[in-house]
């Protein structure tokens, strides 16, 4: 299902659901029964993983309002379980 949408005159833009290529040129408005016309819009690409759509918003803001942090971010690696062999080798 694709969402097409459509402008009425009186009651403003709405959304419809239908088929890929099966969108009506004029459909009836939900709100007062009038004939709405189809309006073709850009495609609704932001609409992604969350966490992309996350880091994108956030690097946006950062460019007009920057975070203030106070000190490098830690990073930390993961320990790794020690096989009973090598315990006892010595650490680099």
């Amino acid at each position: 299902m694709a969402t097409y949408g459509y402008r009425c005159p009186r009651d403003g833009d709405f959304d419809v659901s239908f088929p890929i290529g099966d969108a009506a040129a004029r459909v009836p408005c939900r709100v007062c029964g009038g004939e709405a016309v189809r309006v073709y819009t850009a495609p609704l690409l932001g609409r992604g993983p969350g966490p992309l759509a996350a880091h994108i918003e956030r690097s946006e803001r950062s460019a007009e309002e920057p975070e203030v942090v106070s000190g490098p971010p830690v990073r930390h690696r993961p320990r790794r379980p020690v096989h009973p062999a090598t315990a006892r080798l010595p650490k680099p």
